[in-house]
């Protein structure tokens, strides 16, 4: 993996450039001091696979940076804040790690990387044959591989290891994934995550109060703090005039 870091803190910049350089498959290309630098090499150089920038650059945060790229790498936020809330973060990311760096905090994020690496190897790779043109996906159920039409998914549900889609004819089917890998399936334009343990199908929602998401009299998801701003955006565009 080609990588480049991301620090105004001299020191910081430094301890990180020398660990990741050590690490075995990626490779460390270049580093800055500022994002905005760092936003121009990314523009010209779309071979990046991975990055690591501190959340509270100068000019242009590391979440605004990810915000300004097409196709961002895999991107690890490091931060000094031990009380830093990443569920704050609206942008894809790998792990946030906290400095001062340890070895075992290092290495818990790469090894956080490379299963972003593996979902998007499988995207890459897999997706053509298990999305058929946003209609469908195959998952496997116990000893069986099952088709779910995405227009028959009302919501889907996290349970720890495991994920329920619940479908509209009141059926489910559990699977062992977990609900960010499903997410990653799943078209961005009818589908949204409104919780930590829940992604609803936006054309399925036929009532939102008191902060829930109501597809009817018996069926109800609630929507928290972290991803109601985002789904107040999906709401006003919706309104009608």
């Amino acid at each position: 993996m080609k990588c480049i870091v991301i620090d105004y803190d001299t020191p910081s910049l430094k301890e990180l450039c020398n660990a990741v350089a050590a690490i075995d498959g990626i490779e460390l290309v270049s580093f800055f001091r500022t994002t905005t630098r760092a936003q121009r090499y990314l523009q010209t150089h779309t071979d990046i696979d991975l990055m690591f920038v501190d959340v509270d650059m100068q000019t242009l945060s590391g979440v605004q940076l990810v915000k300004t790229l097409v196709n961002p790498p895999i991107t690890v936020f490091t931060t000094a804040k031990a009380d830093f809330p990443a569920d704050s973060i609206k942008v894809p990311y790998a792990a946030v790690l906290l400095k001062p760096y340890t070895l075992k905090s290092i290495k818990r994020a790469i090894a956080q990387v490379r299963e972003a690496e593996l979902v998007r190897r499988e995207m890459t790779l897999v997706n053509p044959n298990y999305v058929n043109n946003g209609r469908y996906m195959f998952v496997k159920s116990e000893y069986k591989v099952v088709r779910i039409n995405f227009d028959d998914i009302l919501y889907i549900e996290s349970m720890r290891e495991y994920v329920r889609f619940h479908l509209s004819d009141g059926s489910s089917v559990m699977s062992l994934l977990s609900i960010r890998r499903v997410e990653n399936y799943l078209p961005q334009s009818l589908f949204m995550r409104i919780h930590r343990s829940y992604i609803v199908n936006l054309d399925k929602v036929n009532l939102v109060e008191r902060q829930r998401a109501i597809f009817d009299e018996q069926t109800a998801v609630p929507i928290s703090d972290q991803f109601k701003e985002k789904f107040q955006d999906f709401l006003d565009t919706s309104f009608a005039v």
